[in-house]
């Protein structure tokens, strides 16, 4: 346990941060993992409105500096990719 109060205000916000970050974590990689499987289920539309809800969910968790901003973008350009390969083969 920490001894000064400054150690111990710190030990209180990491908690909450932890909780905070955990929680969009959590939402990002769900949200991902729906869209993986719209795009192996060739469905288009569908996919393409949750990709838009994952862009600015990542865009966000990087502003917040819960995620490295180059890898919410790697994430992003790696499903679009995914993604305009079912667009092109309509």
């Amino acid at each position: 346990m920490p001894n000064k109060k400054a150690a111990i205000k710190s030990l209180r916000q990491d908690k909450k941060k932890h909780s905070r970050n955990k929680a969009v974590m959590s939402e990002l990689r769900t949200i991902a993992k729906n869209a993986k499987v719209l795009i192996i289920d060739n469905k288009r539309d569908e996919a393409n409105s949750i990709l838009k809800k994952l862009e600015s969910k990542l865009d966000r968790a990087a502003k917040n500096n819960i995620i490295k901003k180059n890898n919410a973008a790697r994430k992003v350009s790696r499903l679009r990719s995914q993604w305009s390969k079912i667009e092109a083969s309509k």
